[in-house]
This record gives structure tokens, C-alpha cells and sequence, in this order.
């Protein structure tokens, strides 16, 4: 296997940005919840930390404090839909196959 031509696989530039995460898995008879931290993430997949065992091709919906305000007032979330592509050593990764931002209450929750 040629390494050199498989290390870089992504279609977007990964960022290091460390936020919270809170996640839904949808399973065949109940969903689980979780939170996290963002490892890194791109505009097609997020990295993220998680205790708990996230199977692989699992539907997810993913709940991220964004470090930007609207209008300098009011905190945003990204909420994004997608599917578990890896898990490993503590660490979820996710391709995102839809988002949107929400304003986040001042609790600090905005809805899945």
C-alpha cells in the first residue's frame, strides 16, 4: 500500500477548534445521548470526544456551541445531521450531511 498517496483523504481543510458538543444517536430501539468536545472539524465532517462506544453508520444529530455571536448579541449552535463514520480511542468522527445554525437560549441549550 502506498501511504504517500493515501494519507490525505479529506475533500475540506480540517480546524482545530475545541467546543462543546452535545450528540443524539439514533438506534433501532432507543437513542443515546451524549456530550463532548470538538476536536476538529471541516464543512464535511466534525471530530469530536465522546465516553461513550459510537458504532459506525449510526445517524447522529450533533449540537456545537459556535464561537461566533449573531449581530455581537446572541450566542449561536451549529446543529448538523449526519452519520458515525469512525470511532476509535475515545473519539467520534461524523460526516456531516446537513446543518444549520440556531440561536442558543441563555441556558446554553438550543434544540436538536
Amino acid at each position: 500500500m502506498n501511504l504517500e498517496n493515501n494519507t490525505e483523504r479529506r475533500r475540506s481543510d480540517r480546524f482545530a477548534m475545541e467546543r462543546d458538543v452535545r450528540y443524539r444517536v439514533h438506534g433501532r430501539h432507543a437513542d443515546e445521548s451524549g456530550v463532548g468536545a470538538t476536536v476538529n472539524m471541516s464543512s464535511g465532517g466534525v471530530l469530536f470526544t465522546t465516553d461513550q462506544i459510537l458504532l459506525p453508520g449510526r445517524k447522529i444529530d450533533v449540537s456545537i456551541s459556535w464561537p461566533a455571536e449573531l449581530n455581537s448579541k446572541c450566542a449561536l449552535r451549529l446543529l448538523a445531521r449526519g452519520r458515525v463514520v469512525r470511532f476509535g480511542d475515545g473519539r467520534a468522527a461524523v460526516e456531516i450531511q446537513q446543518y444549520e445554525f440556531r440561536t442558543q437560549s441563555k441556558s446554553g441549550s438550543a434544540l436538536m
